[in-house]
């Protein structure tokens, strides 16, 4: 795994420990929501790559939140 694919599952994994003590539906749209707003589109693909790509490394909640990330 790249490096730059190792920096962007740390960040979307920290925003899901973030939300993590929230009510699971609250927190993956948490989640969703902070990736959306806050994040360019080149790592938007990447997060979506490593998703498609189906990382173990990748906390579930953003897993789930990336799946319906509008495009």
């Amino acid at each position: 795994m790249s490096g730059s694919a190792d920096k962007i599952i740390r960040m979307a994994n920290q925003i899901a420990t973030f939300f993590a003590s929230y009510p699971k539906e609250e927190a993956v749209a948490g989640v969703r929501k902070h990736i959306k707003d806050f994040w360019e589109p080149r790592m938007k693909d990447q997060i979506r790559a490593q998703v498609a790509a189906k990382n173990a490394a990748l906390n579930p909640l953003v897993v789930e939140a990336v799946e319906t990330l509008p495009r």
